[in-house]
């Protein structure tokens, strides 16, 4: 039997939260410790709730190098949680137990980064959602995922603009640039 719950309230939204930033690591403790006694919940972009009884599993300090299509090199930092539901339906984690693994990863999460928060579930297919926003019900800590996207982060130099087209700027894969 799954148990889902009832998200009455309007959800609150992070301080100079426009819908597009992700929740941070410091947020995310302090919130947790300010409600240890509640339960803790995640609601998918989908608004489908992950079943009430995950575990979390993994907490992990992850690190992505990379080049763009363009030749350029970045790097992003995340605390990536990995959300895991089994059979014992009566399981339930609490915002403290949850502070509390994050305290346990001290030696794992770099100090001197204020990291990103993302979930990683499987539905379907193992995906990770950003943290994008949270509430607090009388009954529980919810935090609502939302989706990642792919983008080129080399349009500047690799998707130039191309004359108007019956009104509208067009543009070719990579401009013509060869970059990808």
């Amino acid at each position: 039997m799954t148990e889902t719950i009832a998200l009455t309230t309007t959800r609150d939204r992070n301080e100079g939260d426009d819908g597009n930033h992700t929740m941070k690591l410091s947020t995310l403790k302090s919130l947790l410790q300010m409600h240890r006694d509640k339960p803790f919940h995640l609601v998918l972009p989908s608004k489908r709730t992950v079943p009430v009884s995950f575990h979390i599993t993994e907490v992990a300090y992850v690190q992505k190098k990379f080049i763009d299509c363009g030749g350029k090199l970045h790097t992003t930092h995340t605390c990536q949680l990995q959300a895991w539901v089994w059979t014992d339906t009566q399981h339930r984690l609490l915002a403290g137990k949850m502070g509390d693994l994050l305290n346990l990863a001290k030696d794992v999460l770099p100090a001197e980064k204020d990291l990103d928060i993302e979930i990683e579930y499987e539905d379907t297919l193992i995906s990770q959602y950003p943290v994008l926003s949270h509430t607090v019900t009388e009954d529980a800590v919810v935090l609502f995922l939302g989706y990642k996207h792919t983008d080129c982060l080399a349009k500047d130099r690799c998707l130039p603009s191309l004359p108007m087209v019956q009104g509208e700027t067009t543009t070719e894969c990579c401009g013509g640039t060869g970059c990808c």
